[in-house]
């Protein structure tokens, strides 16, 4: 268990814009930081972080929180499992009890399996450097293909020694549980005997973001025409490879600076790329690009280029799948290498400076260049012309940006040799078909789903999209009195002097507040407010008053996400007030009537789901004329206070 103490100097030592900066590319607008949504596919930007605040907030999902609500959302932690990642990065030492074995067996799947794969990676670097099959086979290859050991340092390249259970049989020894070991994907159990999956390979670990290990790739060595020459980890609680970008953690801020990301096809292509000081480059690891991958690469540039080599057959098969990368508004460019060579083998045959400047004015954009590839093989034969315009149509009508569209619509045109009224006119055919349009909408897209309510969640998504029919629920009535508890609980409401004694009270918006929902009896409905109202009240009646930071900070993310909603809300005035017109000075001037009409609204609510229970039990009640009286009284009364808070609030209805 992490102790308090550490945790405040986590807290203290995370600032939001460090942390969300290596997960997203932000940019200044005003005193605040933009970007890319992460939780979410979006074109333009609502993702905001706030510095002074130490929050983020996306206007489009909903989510925010702190810098610990962002790494549990985007790395799927818990709670006590950010806070390390978080004292890590700040090399802050978190002293905790020693784990038992009742609380280790509790560990979910996901950290073993993580706490594993870190262990095989320090491993197999052990082994490639320091092992003697290791520095005989695996350092060799490396070193005969001129790659430095401080990339493969860079990269926490390895070797798994050849022998077929070497390292299970020193993870187990090492306290490691064969079940993780298992479903990890390092070891395979063929009817109880266990054996490395990558045995006699060179090993290539795969990164997060956050750069812990997930899986590996594995390059085999010795020629062995029954084996494949790469093995990948299986999918798993944590590994899912359409999902995983080679490389993306070591080129993440390169690719920032740059503005642009190159994709090569493996392993050793990002590293030679590395080697020649091009350090904006991923691999996709010898798959077709997913939208999951392309999304993510995106975060960081909307620019991507294509490296190729001199295989126009493979160009061609490749060609469809690119569309993708269109399709998501970013801008693609292709690199063809000289004929026979592929990123690694070329770096190898030209200085840093000739690779580099080779890249640069060897460039050419995606459409352009599909469109001549084409022609190339299509030749004067007129069927394939018209294939050829269809393939062509097909990629600029997945372009999402109007403008965009039409240059490539006259740019095709002129080289087609076509009347660019034909080409835009098939392009509009294709964007107006619904099956175009909507094949790539994404889950969630029009409606969010969860339960905020539920404490225990690790989701920070907005409460206002979980309650839509406000008539039928006191929840915003309910979040406006929590929002003048955090936001101006020690603010003085009223101040009255004793003529006798001269002594002067105080009473603030907090005292105000708890008194009226107390003396009437009220309860919270939404089990979140209702948790925060518990812990104001418990505060304030030890003489202190929470801020907006003590719930920022909170270790339950829903209660830090409703804060930050409330923080960034773009209403920043009461609702109440806001609704009628009834201000023109800002919500800090009005406080002295905003804070009373917030109570008597929240009141009124609760009148109306009594007055909701009354009829119902009226309507059950049937037949029984005594009890339908008497609930006919109490439905007066409600009635009654109804119309005295009605008049409280200026003769405005309560609606």
């Amino acid at each position: 268990m992490i102790d308090h103490s550490t945790i405040e100097r986590i807290f203290d030592a995370a600032q939001i814009t460090d942390v969300v900066s290596e997960f997203v590319s932000l940019k200044r607008r005003g005193v605040n930081m933009l970007g890319l949504c992460p939780f979410h596919n979006e074109k333009t930007p609502s993702f905001t972080v706030s510095p002074a605040k130490g929050i983020f907030k996306c206007f489009g999902c909903g989510k925010g929180g702190n810098a610990v609500n962002f790494i549990m959302e985007h790395e799927h932690l818990s709670y006590p499992e950010a806070l390390r990642w978080l004292a890590k990065k700040y090399h802050i030492e978190i002293e905790e009890k020693e784990v038992t074995p009742e609380e280790l067996a509790k560990q979910n799947e996901r950290e073993s399996i993580l706490v594993v794969t870190q262990y095989a990676a320090r491993q197999f670097t052990e082994n490639l450097f320091h092992g003697h099959e290791g520095m005989a086979l695996g350092l060799s290859y490396f070193r005969e293909r001129g790659f430095a050991d401080a990339v493969l340092r860079k990269f926490e390249v390895g070797y798994c020694n050849e022998r077929r259970d070497d390292f299970t049989k020193k993870a187990i020894a090492a306290g490691y549980k064969t079940e993780y070991l298992v479903s990890s994907g390092l070891t395979i159990d063929k009817e109880g005997y266990m054996f490395d999956r990558f045995a006699g390979r060179i090993m290539f670990p795969i990164h997060s973001l956050s750069g812990q290990v997930l899986g590996f790739g594995g390059r085999i060595i010795k020629t062995d025409p029954k084996a494949a020459k790469y093995v990948n980890t299986p999918e798993t609680e944590v590994y899912h490879k359409s999902r995983i970008v080679y490389g993306i953690f070591q080129a993440r801020q390169a690719i920032i600076k740059e503005d642009r990301c190159y994709l090569v096809e493996g392993y050793t292509d990002v590293l030679s790329m590395h080697e020649s000081g091009v350090e904006n480059v991923v691999a996709s690891s010898g798959t077709a690009l997913t939208q999951e991958q392309i999304r993510l690469i995106k975060r960081f540039t909307p620019n991507i280029t294509m490296l190729y080599d001199g295989d126009s057959a493979g160009i061609k098969a490749s060609l469809r799948g690119t569309d993708m990368v269109l399709e998501e508004g970013m801008n693609v460019r292709i690199v063809v290498l000289p004929d026979g060579e592929d990123p690694d083998s070329y770096s190898k045959k030209v200085s840093d400076e000739e690779y580099r400047k080779y890249l640069k004015d060897n460039e050419t954009d995606f459409i352009r260049f599909k469109t001549r590839i084409l022609l190339d093989e299509a030749q004067s034969d007129p069927v394939r012309r018209a294939n050829l315009v269809r393939e062509v149509v097909r990629s600029i009508a997945v372009i999402p940006d109007q403008i965009t569209r039409t240059v490539y619509v006259k740019e095709c045109s002129t080289q087609l040799g076509m009347p660019e009224e034909v080409v835009l006119d098939e392009v509009m055919k294709l964007r107006k078909q619904e099956s175009f349009r909507y094949r790539n909408a994404w889950p969630g897209q029009e409606t969010a789903s969860g339960n905020l309510s539920d404490m225990t969640a690790t989701t920070t998504t907005a409460p206002s999209q979980r309650h839509k029919k406000k008539e039928e629920t006191s929840f915003y009535s309910e979040r406006e009195v929590i929002r003048m508890l955090i936001r101006y609980g020690s603010e003085v409401l009223t101040r009255h002097t004793d003529k006798e004694t001269g002594t002067e009270t105080v009473t603030t918006v907090a005292d105000y507040i708890i008194s009226e929902i107390n003396e009437d009896g009220l309860t919270f409905d939404d089990p979140v407010f209702a948790a925060m109202y518990d812990e104001i009240t418990f505060s304030v009646n030890q003489g202190l008053i929470p801020g907006d930071r003590n719930f920022v900070h909170h270790a339950n993310p829903a209660i830090s996400a409703v804060t930050v909603d409330m923080l960034t809300e773009k209403d920043t005035l009461s609702r109440i007030w806001n609704k009628h017109g009834a201000y023109v000075e800002t919500e800090e001037m009005k406080i002295k009537e905003i804070v009373p009409d917030s109570v008597l609204k929240f009141k009124g609510d609760k009148i109306k789901m009594m007055q909701k229970e009354i009829r119902k039990a009226m309507a059950e009640a049937a037949g029984d004329d005594d009890k339908i009286s008497g609930l006919q009284e109490q439905y007066k009364a409600m009635t009654s206070l109804q119309k005295k808070i009605s008049a409280g609030l200026g003769g405005r209805l309560i609606i």
